[in-house]
């Protein structure tokens, strides 16, 4: 590799990290080309991406950025995973590693924020995005109905006691 292929995959690096809501690093060395090939398939379902990169460039491409202490979990045979939001990269390389004896997870950063082991496991644990917008709809619907009954049990019981007058009047 040239020095201007080298240039030319920091940036993308570099883009990758600026870009990402938030990456996983994994050593993945004894994986399949078939278990490689399996995990691309679930990070890509969850709008996610993983790429092997060198760690030199991995480490040129941190160099000035807020979480560039994550450059020390670059040795050994990395892959990347990322993606745009925060949750799908952790949740899909944690449940691959929980099945996988070679791939494992060795940290990540999200934000300015870097993590270790146990702190991508508990990434990997939040609700997605979906699951959040979920909840809120639900707890607003459920509120709105509340509302809703509450308006019209007021309005029945005055409903009622003018119907009460109403009889007590007519006779």
């Amino acid at each position: 590799m040239d020095r201007s292929q080298k240039e030319e995959q920091v940036k993308e690096i570099s883009e990758i990290f600026d870009s990402s809501g938030s990456v996983v690093m994994a050593e993945y060395s004894g994986m399949t080309v078939a278990e490689m090939t399996d995990l691309r398939a679930k990070l890509r379902e969850q709008g996610a991406s993983i790429r092997v990169v060198k760690n030199r460039l991995a480490k040129i491409a941190l160099k000035g950025k807020p979480f560039e202490a994550a450059g020390d979990m670059f040795t050994g045979p990395v892959a990347i995973a990322w993606a745009e939001d925060m949750i799908s990269a952790p949740k899909v390389t944690v449940e691959f590693a929980k099945d996988s004896k070679a791939f494992a997870i060795k940290g990540g950063f999200m934000g300015d924020e870097v993590f270790d082991t146990s702190g991508i496991v508990g990434l990997s644990k939040l609700p997605s995005r979906e699951e959040l917008i979920g909840m809120v709809a639900q707890r607003l619907l459920g509120q709105a109905s509340q509302v809703a009954q509450r308006l019209m049990s007021q309005g029945s019981a005055l409903s009622g006691a003018i119907k009460v007058i109403e009889e007590k009047a007519a006779a």
